[in-house]
């Protein structure tokens, strides 16, 4: 299997990052979009184009799949490629939509077992209007999905003391530094966090913390905050993967997220060992 390349990494940041919402920059969100379809498409998977309504206009998700050889059932990687006003948004979520790029790659001439997927889900910051459109399809179609993951903010790490903040009564089971990749699912997706947080810790030098929490997240809603909620919703297993936002990184939709306040390291170590936790998944 091909490792993440940081030249790549490098590249499609240097595309992605910049303001890109539907209100104040629509054209910069169009070319990213854009990008993620050229990109999938250069990879030689199958592209389609998910178009849901926001506001009056028509806007798309962007898939990339690669068929099973054994059952159609999906395994779904997704991050959001849309920002916030004001924000260049490199790590919310750039980061994501560049290891999503980048496992794209080092996955593509993988036989996968079952019908892989790969999405840029759109209007996230809207409420997950994209992510939320997009389950809410295959679950009225009655696509079986063997796991959804979101990657949001995946770039942003520190070893600065009490750099970590955790929602109150979390704190003492979890670090104070920022130094980890979190992992975050429902009781419906156990397997699943248990599955990408052992393979994951086999990456050399990448902490990992997982989280399982009751009812959805309904009594933590930040953790309901990205695209793994909606297919939650609808009863698929699936998990957030981030460096915990806002608890950690103080350039959170803000003017200050920006490539440079990233680590390209970290953000290797932890496609790696998604990539490995996914064909885990595949062969289980």
């Amino acid at each position: 299997m091909k490792e993440p390349d940081q030249k790549f990494i490098q590249m499609h940041f240097r595309h992605i990052v910049g303001e890109r919402t539907p209100v104040t920059s629509h054209q910069h969100l169009a070319d990213v979009g854009h990008y993620i379809r050229k990109t999938f498409q250069g990879l030689g998977y199958q592209v389609e184009l998910d178009l849901f309504p926001f506001n009056g206009e028509t806007f798309q998700n962007i898939i990339a799949r690669k068929k099973g050889g054994k059952s159609d059932d999906r395994i779904i990687i997704g991050a959001h490629f849309d920002s916030v006003p004001g924000s260049p948004g490199a790590d919310d979520n750039a980061s994501g939509v560049v290891s999503m790029l980048e496992l794209a790659r080092i996955l593509a001439d993988r036989q996968w077992n079952h019908t892989i997927e790969f999405v840029g889900f759109n209007l996230e910051e809207w409420y997950m209007i994209g992510s939320t459109a997009y389950a809410e399809k295959l679950k009225k179609e009655k696509v079986k999905v063997r796991g959804m993951i979101s990657l949001e903010m995946v770039g942003y790490v520190t070893n600065q003391p009490r750099s970590q903040k955790m929602p109150p009564g979390f704190g003492l089971f979890y670090p104070q530094v920022g130094n980890f990749i979190g992992l975050v699912g429902n009781f419906r997706s156990w397997k699943l966090l248990r599955m990408f947080k052992t393979r994951m810790k086999e990456i050399k030098n990448l902490p990992v913390e997982s989280l399982l929490i009751p009812f959805n997240g309904a009594l933590l809603p930040p953790v309901r905050w990205s695209d793994h909620s909606p297919f939650w919703d609808v009863g698929y297993p699936a998990l957030l993967i981030t460096d915990t936002s806002f608890y950690r990184n103080p350039h959170y939709h803000g003017p200050t997220d920006t490539t440079e306040t990233l680590n390209l390291d970290f953000m290797q170590k932890v496609t790696q060992g998604i990539s490995q936790a996914l064909v885990a998944l595949d062969e289980s």
